[in-house]
């Protein structure tokens, strides 16, 4: 085998085995932000819901008090990697709207987008609403349960065999 062929069955084995690392730093990154900045919001409702109303959007205090609960709720779940695809729906949209909301006027091209932070938690969100959340993870746990309760084989645990009946 030549050495550039080791190299990469090299690279690749460590990638393989690093595997989890990208989506839980992707989950506790955004779960963290997301559930700081829920927390805030959830503590000046009003403040949110004037900020909405210059957005204009509509009905705004019930829309600051859904995006709160969203942010708050989704980065909790994003932590523990609980309905990780859901909470990253969820987050997703409420980051297209501010997108097109907050920012419609501060974008002119594609720079100016990639310049939001908001538009990099997107990508990282739809990337997380994909791939999932990764093996360091409820969800996975979740999942793996499921398994074994759905095929006991799957664990290595074999159902006992019936008994004959004797009449």
């Amino acid at each position: 085998m030549s050495l550039v062929a080791r190299i990469q069955d090299l690279v690749d084995k460590l990638s393989r085995w690093l595997a989890f690392l990208p989506p839980a730093a992707a989950r506790l990154t955004l779960g963290y932000v997301f559930l700081t900045s829920g927390w805030g919001k959830l503590h000046s409702l009003d403040q949110v819901a004037g900020y909405f109303e210059t957005l204009h959007i509509p009905a705004p205090a019930v829309q600051a008090a859904f995006v709160a609960g969203v942010e708050f709720i989704g980065g909790i779940l994003l932590l523990a990697g609980l309905l990780t695809r859901v909470a990253s729906v969820m987050l997703a949209c409420t980051m297209t709207v501010a997108l097109f909301t907050a920012f419609r006027d501060k974008i002119e091209g594609f720079g100016d987008l990639t310049d939001k932070s908001e538009y990099l938690y997107l990508i990282m969100l739809i990337w997380l609403a994909i791939a999932g959340a990764g093996l360091l993870s409820l969800d996975t746990l979740a999942r793996k349960l499921l398994v074994r309760r759905r095929d006991p084989s799957a664990s290595g645990v074999t159902a006992a065999a019936p008994r004959a009946r004797h009449s």
